[in-house]
């Protein structure tokens, strides 16, 4: 029996009590490259028992696009899922080896796929390791299923009964029609160096500068330690910087992960309406039929 958790965060002491749980998924979604932040580096691998590992940018990741992290099609994601022995009654954890990175954005396709029952573990694997809690060495093998099953699950969508949230992704023709809509809030979660366009792009061909009418709120300045700040904190964060009168906020970020720490932040605050634009400044950036400032 599920408990109902009415945050998107759980913390690593109810991790631990629930590591036994049958229906319990722990992924790890760390990525290599570190971007906005000073990384935190390990001498030694370790992970949470149980751990299966999520690899966000080749296997969550469509690389038949021209995109930079581009999402992943739904096919591919009930390939991955099924293979990690993932099931729509599945309660899943994800956390990353910098505290808060990159598994929001693996918590964020997990929810645009229909899943409720997903959560970011808060701190990640360093509040793991703070709090001296126990660690495996290795990964936790996978589910592996066989190539005809899966064909099947996806033809007919059901045992994981995938039910995409369109609306909850957008592209740049979305986007630029909202951009002076006053009920649209869109907010740049790179470091002010970059949206200011002062620092230069990290990807040859990309503008500096940012969106026209987003806001600047860089994804570190919703942390605090390893995990989020308190939902009282990041609820006076974004009265002071979204538009009064918005009834969505859409977010942006360098190529798509870190925009997703800034939704998380959102859904923390009690704030629902979120969409999150998937080609970021990479895509926005490189296009020069698209306005920037």
């Amino acid at each position: 029996m599920k408990q109902t958790i009415t945050s998107p965060l759980v913390t690593a002491q109810w991790l631990e009590q629930h590591l036994d749980n049958d229906n319990l998924i722990v992924l790890d979604a760390s990525m290599e490259k570190v971007v906005g932040k000073s990384p935190i580096l390990y001498d030694t691998f370790s992970c949470i028992p149980g751990t299966k590992k999520l690899d966000l940018e080749n296997e969550l990741c469509d690389l038949t696009s021209n995109q930079t992290h581009a999402f992943p099609t739904t096919a591919q994601f009930i390939e991955i899922t099924s293979e990690l022995g993932i099931t729509q009654t599945s309660q899943v954890v994800i956390y990353d080896n910098q505290g808060i990175y990159s598994s929001p954005r693996a918590w964020w396709i997990f929810k645009v796929m229909g899943f409720d029952h997903v959560y970011v573990l808060d701190g990640g694997l360093p509040q793991w390791l703070a709090d001296n809690r126990v660690t495996a060495e290795r990964f936790s093998s996978s589910t592996l299923v066989d190539s005809a099953s899966v064909d099947s699950i996806i033809k007919s969508g059901c045992e994981l009964k995938v039910n995409v949230q369109d609306a909850w992704v957008c592209d740049s023709t979305y986007l630029l029609d909202k951009l002076s809509d006053k009920e649209t809030s869109i907010f740049d979660a790179r470091g002010a160096g970059r949206f200011s366009g002062q620092a230069p792009e990290p990807r040859e061909g990309v503008r500096s500068g940012h969106i026209p009418n987003s806001v600047n709120l860089p994804f570190s300045q919703v942390l605090a330690g390893h995990g989020l700040k308190t939902a009282e904190e990041l609820q006076q964060i974004f009265a002071g910087l979204a538009n009064e009168q918005d009834t969505q906020r859409v977010f942006s970020c360098g190529s798509g992960i870190t925009a997703c720490i800034l939704i998380l932040a959102s859904v923390e605050a009690g704030y629902h309406h979120n969409v999150l634009y998937d080609g970021s400044w990479a895509q926005w950036g490189r296009d020069h039929k698209l306005p920037i400032e």
